[in-house]
């Protein structure tokens, strides 16, 4: 499934479908975008997600580089379950801004 990035509200986005090294680039290219809108805190929830691979974690690890960029905020929630495991692997639950 392709996944779609969806602007909820305000600096709110929700990612639906599946997060993987074929389907990320489209997604990494809106949220580029949107990022450069964003004036205040973003949050993604990711409770869409229906699957991910170790792509969908170097997507978080971009987002939050693009994030610290532009001096913004950013929160991320409802992580998807398969990716826990990769968090704490690579020691990312230190840097990614993870609630829920």
């Amino acid at each position: 499934m392709t996944p779609s990035l969806t602007e909820t509200a305000p600096g709110r986005f929700r990612i639906d479908g599946e997060l993987t090294f074929a389907t990320v680039t489209p997604v990494w290219r809106r949220s580029r975008r949107l990022f450069a809108r964003a004036s205040g805190p973003i949050v993604i929830d990711l409770a869409g997600v229906r699957y991910a691979d170790s792509a969908a974690l170097s997507l978080l690890v971009e987002w939050l580089r693009l994030a610290r960029r532009g001096n913004l905020q950013l929160t991320f929630t409802n992580l998807p379950k398969r990716l826990v495991p990769m968090v704490h692997a690579y020691d990312l639950d230190s840097i990614l801004p993870l609630h829920g």
